[in-house]
């Protein structure tokens, strides 16, 4: 686990030649197709020495859950686990990590009809409304939600009109934890400024490598638009703006390198809580062995 650009995806393919096994990807930007420079995907080669799960599996139209990703995760798990492979998980999702290892809540799944009616009901008063009416029923939930979060509220006000309970009550009751043994790392470099240094220097390289004709073709298309998860990972919703004409060239380097920024404090910020997590130095030689000697 880490931040972004803090060096996980290296350290997971050395340990995965080590333990001659396979990687299952912790992101939620990876699950995309034809998102491959802004979300830092493996390279063809890193891919052919280590293989990864869970990336290139939908259509940056379509969503992918908590749920789902928990449920294919533990399917590959077993899997590997049946090859005789200890199963590497690399990635910064840390609601993925924390959904897979500590269960998830018997939320509904989504129903169509309803999210197209609440997408009606905000096109006429707008989200912040529909924000006002989830703290009415669910105050701890919207407490949690920005008014403008579309797809969060629109999830917390699905939950309760197809259940009648609000999402903080059926959260409450968790799945039964799983049968695996988890060894969990955390890696990061020990200074900020070094994060943000890495971070900097990958968002410019991403543009030297197509970034912009990448998220344009995704523009182009008519089937998406800036509200959905795939348009909001970060980078690709800043360079959305550009094309839009919403701010200029350098304007748009600046955004996209603070929003990543951004994402990495929050990712460390889940990690500074978390439970039995072992960290690991950006860069350190002994990274490597130190893992190898946690599973021995």
């Amino acid at each position: 686990m880490g931040p972004t650009a803090a060096g996980k995806t290296a350290l997971a393919i050395e340990l995965c030649q080590q333990l001659n096994t396979e990687i299952i990807s912790v992101d939620s930007a990876l699950v995309y197709k034809g998102m491959d420079i802004g979300t830092a995907k493996p390279s063809l080669q890193e891919l052919k020495t280590a293989p990864h799960h869970l990336i290139d599996i939908i259509d940056p139209k379509e969503s992918y859950s908590v749920a789902e990703f928990r449920a294919d995760a533990i399917k590959l798990i077993d899997q590997l686990h049946q090859q005789g492979k200890v199963p590497v998980l690399v990635g910064g999702t840390m609601m993925y990590f924390k959904g897979l290892i500590e269960g998830l809540s018997p939320l509904p799944e989504a129903d169509s009809k309803i999210r197209a009616e609440l997408e009606r009901e905000a096109q006429a008063k707008g989200w912040p409304a529909l924000h006002t009416e989830l703290s009415a029923v669910d105050p701890q939930a919207a407490g949690k939600i920005s008014e403008n979060d579309s797809q969060r509220i629109n999830r917390a006000l699905e939950v309760y009109r197809l259940t009648g309970k609000t999402m903080t009550e059926l959260q409450q009751t968790k799945q039964a934890e799983l049968p695996y043994q988890f060894h969990q790392f955390a890696i990061a470099p020990s200074e900020r400024s070094v994060l943000h240094e890495r971070i900097e220097k990958r968002f410019k390289i991403m543009l030297e490598q197509g970034f912009k004709k990448e998220v344009l073709a995704l523009y182009q298309r008519d089937d998406l638009h800036p509200d959905l998860p795939s348009i909001r990972c970060v980078g690709y919703r800043q360079m959305w703006e550009y094309l839009d004409g919403e701010c200029d060239y350098d304007e748009m380097v600046f955004k996209g390198i603070a929003a990543t920024r951004q994402l990495a404090k929050r990712q460390l910020t889940w990690l500074r809580g978390w439970e039995n997590v072992t960290w690991l130095e950006t860069d350190e030689q002994e990274n490597l062995q130190r893992v190898l000697t946690s599973l021995s």
